[in-house]
């Protein structure tokens, strides 16, 4: 910081016990050690709080930005889900529109076959089997479980484990 050499501490070390002699001196002395280390506590102090506040600032701009791009993702997500649900709703105007265009008579026409929300609902109350879900006049294959007392086969097709490749990587071990 300041350029002095040893043979200028040696000229103001003359000089003070010139002025201010053997007795007081080295008094004089561990009172300015004592000075000067506090004041490199302080300004070390003053550094620390200075970091503090500038760190403390850019987690605010960076808590400010997250927050803005949380908002705007939530945003598009929302409009996004407008749209789907806008489109939903034209579909089904579209498909009841064409199912009452497409009627010639009101009695010539088949049971309509029940939603999934409808038989699941039935089902869970008991109220239908597994015969009384087809609408006349419908193809549904069936399945057939096999008896109690016979013994399981199994098909390839419903042994064999599936498994998925999601572009990730297991965590490599370093050995």
């Amino acid at each position: 910081m300041f350029d002095v050499g040893i043979s200028e501490i040696a000229l103001i070390g003359v000089v003070a016990l010139v002025v201010l002699g053997p007795e007081r001196l080295p008094k004089v002395a561990r009172t300015a050690g004592h000075l000067f280390g506090r004041l490199q506590r302080y300004v070390a102090n003053v550094k620390a709080d200075i970091n503090r506040e500038m760190e403390f600032s850019e987690l605010a701009k960076m808590k400010e930005e997250v927050a803005s791009a949380a908002k705007s993702f939530e945003q598009t997500v929302q409009a996004h889900a407008n749209a789907v649900e806008s489109e939903t709703r034209a579909v089904e105007k579209a498909a009841s529109a064409d199912a009452v265009s497409a009627t010639p008579t009101a009695t010539s026409l088949p049971a309509a076959a029940p939603s999934q929300a409808e038989l699941i609902a039935q089902q869970e109350q008991g109220l239908t089997t597994a015969g009384s879900i087809d609408p006349p006049g419908s193809t549904q294959a069936t399945v057939q479980l096999p008896a109690e007392n016979s013994s399981p086969s199994y098909s390839p097709v419903t042994a064999q484990l599936q498994s998925f490749d999601f572009g990730v990587e297991p965590p490599r071990r370093n050995v």
